[in-house]
């Protein structure tokens, strides 16, 4: 048979293979998602994600020092305070869960980029991602009284010394009051990586086990978008690229990847996204069925955010994957 077109000849050795990917990962474009809790001397494991831990500040070295040898060197702080209140005060508290992790980490390990999460969910009493209000006989979430919360927020971590602040909470209009008062305070130079379209998903059911942070009454609705919606997502990547983004972020991952290639194609900024909780308990559950192969399909799943537009992939598989990536499996 005469054909010109073979495609299979580039498919033939696995080096000509890996010489004519069109995809590449590398480790340093990967982000671990740490819990961070009060107290001394404590490593916890959470239920709901196996093989991934809350640590107390003191703790954190083990962790840290595993994904470095790794060669993964960006980790995303999430804080779990012991005191929680209506207005989620230890958040922003200069002594706060996060601001001493921050200070502890960058003090000992400098080399470690460190993104802290800015949102209230997980310090408030009753889980919402802001201060709550009643409007029109319900309870929903005051958008503009949070901002200048989110603001105070984002400074203490920057004055604690985080590399970069990455605001999940979904308000209209945060990354401009965020940027207003990072550069207000002298910190022109410190990054903001947006959840610019994060949708309200059950993926993130296991996330909210380990931080604490399901919602007392309602959902977010109201704020998190509704996973229907493809050119809304658009408008609000845009939206925070206009305020001063300087990453967007799509979550969740897995079944958001028409998103991604969207906000990639409309943005000129680094495109982010969270392979989130959900799809990692899914792949943990499946594998210890024997279902599947663990390691093939979180290759698969990385490769798959990065083919549609990531540039940065944040998962709790990210020294699994650095792992991969060394010996040539991916990358």
């Amino acid at each position: 048979m005469e054909l010109i077109n073979r495609p299979r000849r580039l498919r033939s050795t696995p080096e000509l293979r890996r010489m004519v990917r069109e995809t590449r990962i590398s480790e340093s474009s990967l982000i671990y998602p740490m819990f961070v809790m009060d107290g001394k001397s404590q490593v916890c494991e959470i239920s709901a994600l196996p093989g991934q831990y809350r640590y107390t500040v003191d703790m954190t070295d083990r962790c840290i020092e595993e994904l470095l040898e790794a060669g993964v060197s960006s980790i995303m702080l999430f804080g779990i305070p012991d005191h929680k209140d209506e207005m989620g005060t230890q958040a922003y508290a200069e002594d706060g869960i996060i601001q001493r992790a921050v200070s502890y980490i960058k003090n000992k390990y400098p080399e470690m980029y460190v993104i802290t999460d800015v949102c209230l969910c997980e310090y408030t009493s009753h889980g919402h991602c802001g201060v709550v209000c009643e409007c029109r006989g319900r309870h929903d979430v005051d958008n503009d009284k949070t901002l200048k919360l989110l603001q105070e927020t984002a400074v203490s971590h920057a004055l604690a010394g985080s590399d970069m602040v990455a605001p999940s909470d979904m308000m209209d209009g945060r990354v401009a009051a965020i940027r207003s008062a990072l550069d207000a305070n002298g910190f022109t130079d410190i990054p903001i990586m947006s959840y610019a379209s994060k949708f309200a998903s059950s993926f993130y059911g296991p996330f909210r086990e380990a931080a604490g942070s399901a919602p007392s009454f309602g959902d977010r609705r109201s704020y998190q978008m509704d996973f229907h919606n493809r050119r809304e997502a658009i408008k609000e990547a845009l939206l925070d690229v206009e305020e001063g983004a300087d990453i967007v972020m799509v979550k969740p991952c897995m079944s958001c990847q028409d998103i991604i290639r969207d906000v990639y194609e409309r943005t000129d900024i680094p495109v982010a996204t969270y392979s989130v909780s959900g799809e990692y308990a899914m792949v943990k559950a499946a594998a210890e069925k024997g279902w599947v192969d663990e390691k093939k399909i979180m290759c698969e799943m990385a490769v798959s955010a990065y083919r549609a537009g990531a540039s940065i992939y944040e998962t709790y598989y990210a020294k699994e994957l650095a792992e991969c990536i060394r010996e040539g499996i991916i990358g």
